[in-house]
């Protein structure tokens, strides 16, 4: 089983689409998953909730979505949004989400 750290920073639904299949993808395929939102990819956690798109719920519901933003959701005005999700915000890289908390677990990076 490999394990896979999965950085999404654009907020085009279209492109986060690519995203979410892949996550889901390889996690059927037994490989450990963890998305993580970055950048504008944070403003996606209400658009994704309030369109209810499946996709999405579907990586709520498998826990596949590891951490969000702190600083970029605060910078995008979607932090208390964010944080009522109950989503882990992330910010230990002076507000940002660390490659490094996943490198150090032997996750390999793959931005989108």
């Amino acid at each position: 089983m490999e394990k896979y750290a999965i950085f999404a920073f654009r907020g085009d639904p279209v492109c986060f689409t690519h995203v979410m299949l892949n996550a889901l993808d390889l996690d059927a395929k037994g490989h450990d998953v963890k998305v993580i939102l970055e950048g504008e990819a944070v403003e996606l956690v209400q658009t994704m909730r309030e369109g209810e798109i499946r996709l999405f719920a579907e990586m709520e519901s498998k826990g596949l979505i590891d951490a969000v933003c702190r600083a970029c959701s605060a910078t995008l005005g979607v932090l208390e949004y964010n944080e009522k999700s109950g989503l882990r915000m992330a910010g230990e890289m002076s507000g940002h989400v660390a490659f490094s908390t996943y490198t150090d677990q032997g996750y390999t990076i793959i931005t989108l």
